[in-house]
């Protein structure tokens, strides 16, 4: 897994997410906001794979696409 370099808006976490899963970004941004109204600590969750997830690396792109 590797933080989007294309589909970014913070840091590319939901984005890099997304292309894991083979999702469209805006449906995972959509979840991240939804469980980010229950009671805890989402947020470090969101930091600590910023940290710890690196970005994908310039090859994996062609273009505006992500390639496998």
């Amino acid at each position: 897994m590797h933080r989007s370099r294309n589909h970014k808006i913070i840091a590319g976490v939901c984005g890099g997410i997304a292309e894991s899963l083979g999702m469209a970004p805006t449906v995972v941004r959509v979840l991240w906001l939804l469980l980010s109204l229950i009671p805890g600590p989402l947020w470090v969750a969101y930091v600590l794979m910023w940290i710890l997830i690196p970005k994908a690396p310039e090859s994996r792109y062609v273009g505006n696409r992500y390639v496998k």
